[in-house]
């Protein structure tokens, strides 16, 4: 079945869909938005399985046209926001995107992009002139070999890659978090995720699915204290967030304060949220349930969660598989860690939400999905009943903010300074971010420039998630044998330098720079 179609199906005709601002759109109404866009995007000489990019905020526009693509038969590409105009001409390139669906605050930017790349931008009052036949006939698609968007993250080599999504594989994640969240037409959750991101994604999936509400706010970042607002007027049952979105709202905001009558759920992932933060909500708001969830892109969203009534117990734990995922912690050689041993391994998956890999590259792909096995790359424990702790990430990834950098693509900027000998990137424990990115560096002898020109050099050339919070100068790069960088051994450096509060203090050896 079409994912679109069946995330659409259940909403009652004149339930409310959407909340945007002062904007509300039904599920009538988004519906035949969504079938007219479709087959008018059929209609402008698209096929089935051509690829559509998105480039907007949360908001209505984005909804519309993302499920309009699916419901077509097509493949949408949604674009960071924030992202390079490098990195919007690589994606249209290695996905064959012809088309960009552009939002009034993107277009500007990739307007100057896109002259002369050949492709075309579709802004939002091209909606209108773009609606087809609510009639026509809309391609049936296999659930299985057809694709239904391909969701661009790092891989190990920094460069993105995009996540090969099929309708199943939606349709499974999405019908297990519906189940075990217990979703249903009266619940809705609070948006602060930008939907290019797979947990928004799920968020939207999810409760279009259950024939809920979506309440889509952007100004999470600047004014907290209006989410939780809007929150009180929406009535919302729900809000989901990263780590940072807990830690500010409660180091920054009223959140512990105020009261929410309808609150019944919060929805934690993209990274570990430290526990004394959870017991702090779990204390302020003692009848919301707390749902602890684990997933990566790779599997379409989710992989695991634990229970709200093993908190008190299992605390520090990502729970166990979904009911259609089953996760094994495995040694080198395949085989399983013993349960209640201080055995680790590396978290593996199978699954109908597990993606069949990376879009043209076989290598990729043949490294992390091989043999139909999602290999996550995080190594955990188990305990005596089953249920699975990390104890540290393989993959050289950071997640800062909710945001997944890749240490090689900094290591790469920073590393086209021609004063720069060495290039460190790694991620260090931060109160709000989850993960903040510290950059090593060594410079050449009699090098003109300063920690603070690197620090500039990567405000040019690197969207704000991806800047380094800090630029330390090193005399010499920890290596071993093999002349490969310690980065343990930096992780090190930093912890000495850690101030009680967490906050990391300048070291007699390192230049410091706030960026």
């Amino acid at each position: 079945m079409n994912v679109a179609e069946a995330i659409l199906l259940k909403g009652d005709d004149a339930a409310v869909a959407i909340f945007y601002k002062d904007f509300v759109l039904t599920y009538r109404e988004l519906r035949e938005k969504v079938k007219l866009l479709a087959s008018g995007l059929l209609a402008r000489g698209h096929t089935r399985g051509d690829r559509i990019g998105i480039c907007s905020e949360n908001s209505p526009f984005f909804v519309i046209s993302y499920l309009a693509i699916m419901r077509a038969g097509l493949v949408a590409v949604p674009f960071q926001t924030e992202l390079a105009a490098e990195t919007f001409a690589r994606i249209v390139s290695d996905a064959g995107i012809r088309d960009v669906f552009a939002s009034k605050r993107s277009l500007g930017r990739l307007r100057s992009w896109a002259n002369g790349s050949g492709v075309a931008l579709l802004a939002e009052e091209d909606l209108q002139t773009l609606g087809g036949d609510a009639k026509s006939c809309l391609p049936k698609i296999d659930p299985v070999r057809d694709l239904a968007a391909l969701m661009f993250t790092s891989g190990s080599t920094g460069a993105p890659k995009g996540v090969m999504i099929n309708h199943r594989n939606i349709l499974c994640n999405t019908q297990d978090i519906v189940s075990y969240m217990g979703l249903g037409p009266g619940d809705r959750v609070m948006v602060v995720l930008p939907f290019h991101y797979c947990f928004g994604t799920s968020l939207l999936h999810s409760h279009l699915m259950a024939g809920g509400a979506v309440v889509l706010n952007n100004d999470f970042r600047l004014y907290p204290e209006t989410v939780l607002q809007e929150m009180l007027t929406r009535e919302c049952t729900g809000l989901a967030g990263v780590p940072s979105t807990y830690q500010i709202l409660l180091r920054k905001s009223r959140f512990r304060e105020l009261r929410f009558p309808k609150l019944r759920w919060f929805q934690q992932a993209g990274g570990k949220l430290p526990n004394a933060c959870i017991a702090e909500i779990l204390r302020a708001f003692p009848q919301v349930s707390y749902f602890l969830m684990y997933g990566q892109t790779e599997a379409t969203a989710r992989l695991s969660y634990l229970p709200p009534d093993r908190l008190g117990d299992k605390l520090g734990s990502i729970g166990k598989g979904l009911p259609s995922t089953k996760l094994s912690v495995v040694r080198s050689d395949g085989s399983m860690v013993r349960p209640g041993s201080n055995e680790t391994g590396e978290i593996v998956a199978t699954g109908d939400n597990i993606s069949s890999g990376y879009w043209k590259d076989p290598e990729e792909t043949s490294k992390f999905f091989g043999g139909g096995v999602l290999h996550t790359g995080d190594i955990a424990r188990v305990d005596e009943d089953g249920f699975i702790y990390i104890v540290e990430r393989e993959r050289d990834m950071i997640k800062s903010g909710g945001n997944r950098v890749g240490a090689k693509e900094v290591e790469d900027v920073i590393a086209e300074l021609p004063e720069v000998v060495e290039v460190a990137v790694l991620g260090a424990p931060h109160e709000l971010l989850g993960e903040a990115i510290k950059a090593f560096v060594v410079l050449a002898p009699r090098a003109a420039i300063t920690s603070e020109d690197v620090a500039v050099y990567c405000r040019k050339r690197l969207p704000v998630f991806k800047i380094p919070e800090e630029v330390i100068v090193l005399k010499n790069m920890p290596h071993n044998s093999s002349g490969k960088i310690l980065k343990v051994e930096l992780r090190q450096m930093l912890s000495k330098r850690a101030s009680p509060d967490g906050s990391v203090l300048p070291a007699s050896r390192a230049t410091v720079v706030n960026s």
